[in-house]
């Protein structure tokens, strides 16, 4: 077969910045978040320009939440982007959509705090992106939003949605996925590879990650075997704004591959460039996304989004210590008075602890080159590297070290920890691959889908 190449982007999360973004509560709301808001227009548009002359690939594959929170004017500006964007590079488009961009509470802020904006409605999504998949789609399965694309002579895209008119990150049902069946199989009988694409990670990003309902596919194990011991062996996702490559294999001993990649208006913010050797062989390139016209206060793009990270963890943090009750809504944990209670005091050992004081509390002992180093920097290291991946603390790292045995000493605790789907998993292994890459390099990999 010839080889295909594809660009892939996704959470691009546009928010027409005219709407409003700007005020004290917007300033206040912007400390907990992970993505921009205010910027979210202008690095889409550096984001496009920067596609629209990128001469690798002729496709572009955007995997879901499309905006911010589905407004009405936030699809007219995207969609006219993307037909500008279609028009001038003569690229083809392929897009899922998710549920940031239909029915939700959508708002934009100004001087007087936040005021409601008008939003979308599931069923009118196939007008708004008919032109990027849907209409030429060779077979559409109009519930789910979700199609077939043929990207080449060899190669199909089976673009996949757990969203439907009034629901959002539904369990598929066996309708839907013998539907999915029915689209691998027939590939396999024209002599097609069939790769996919869906916005929700069908495989935790990081192992830690299994461990929160919204952060995977539902009933996964379900949609793996229906896809992989059916010949589609990858499939790429977003969501959770992070860069991993995962691999699992069926019972029957057929690989699997997820491909999440980080948002574009978020840290890790970055572009896939995908190339289909043959039906067994995948490489994968990640490309920094381009510098964006905003005043980023002297720091490169970059380094304003990893800014804007921290400051998320950090006020996580501190709010533990100063606001219990914002910490526990945010991390969803009941908010009772013991609760705010235990998590005031932990909070406010933890704001002032080094990290050779963490280790002294469970009886351990710290590198002398990080003892004096504060908690929460390494805290704050720690969340950023789940998300951007290629995670650093590994065994024969001082910190890595460190960890280690920090979980080895909890593990007893943790007997019977089961992900939120009810597998068994081990605590150490998992906090263990959590903290630290022993896989796939979660960047730059060409994988076998085949062994």
């Amino acid at each position: 077969m010839k080889p295909l190449k594809f660009y892939l982007i996704t959470d691009t999360h546009y928010f027409k910045n005219s709407l409003g973004a700007y005020g004290k509560e917007y300033e206040e709301f912007m400390d907990s978040e992970q993505k921009c808001f205010a910027e979210t227009q202008s690095i889409n548009e550096a984001t496009f320009k920067f596609l629209e002359t990128a001469n690798e690939a002729d496709i572009l594959l955007i995997a879901g939440d499309l905006t911010f929170w589905g407004e009405r004017e936030c699809h007219e500006d995207f969609t006219r982007l993307l037909h500008e964007f279609k028009e001038k590079s003569g690229k083809k488009i392929y897009v899922v959509t998710a549920g940031h961009d239909f029915n939700n509470n959508a708002f934009g802020f100004n001087e007087n705090g936040r005021f409601p904006l008008e939003t979308v409605s599931f069923d009118e999504l196939y007008d708004y992106y008919k032109d990027f998949g849907y209409s030429d789609a060779i077979a559409f399965n109009k519930e789910h939003l979700s199609y077939v694309a043929q990207l080449s002579e060899d190669v199909r895209l089976l673009v996949i949605s757990n969203d439907i008119e009034d629901e959002k990150h539904i369990t598929y049902d066996d309708e839907f996925l013998a539907w999915i069946s029915e689209q691998a199989k027939q590939a396999q009988a024209d002599g097609q590879m069939m790769i996919a694409m869906e916005h929700y990670p069908v495989l935790p990003g990081q192992p830690v990650l299994g461990l929160i309902d919204d952060a995977w596919q539902s009933e996964s194990d379900k949609l793996v075997k229906t896809l992989a011991d059916n010949g589609v062996h990858l499939i790429f996702t977003g969501h959770m704004h992070n860069q991993s490559i995962n691999v699992t294999k069926t019972e029957k001993g057929n690989l699997f591959y997820d491909v999440c990649t980080g948002s574009v208006i978020g840290w890790p913010s970055f572009i896939r460039l995908v190339t289909v050797e043959d039906e067994k062989t995948v490489d994968i390139k990640s490309i920094p996304t381009p510098e964006f016209e905003w005043d980023r206060k002297g720091l490169s793009s970059k380094d304003y989004l990893i800014a804007q990270f921290e400051k998320m963890i950090r006020t996580l943090i501190i709010s533990m210590r100063d606001d219990p009750d914002r910490f526990l809504r945010k991390v969803h944990i009941k908010q009772t008075p013991a609760n705010k209670k235990i998590f005031r005091i932990l909070g406010k050992r933890l704001n002032k602890m080094t990290v050779g004081g963490f280790a002294h509390l469970l009886c351990l002992s710290a590198d002398k080159s990080i003892k004096n180093n504060s908690f929460v920097e390494l805290a704050v290291d720690i969340v950023r590297s789940v998300f951007e991946g290629n995670q650093p603390f590994v065994e024969g790292t001082p910190e890595g070290d460190l960890l280690l045995k920090v979980f080895k000493r909890l593990k007893p605790f943790f007997k019977n920890m089961k992900d939120s789907q009810g597998n068994h998993i081990d605590f150490y292994e998992t906090m263990k691959n959590t903290v630290g890459n022993y896989g796939i390099d979660d960047y730059n990999a060409t994988i076998s889908l085949i062994e």
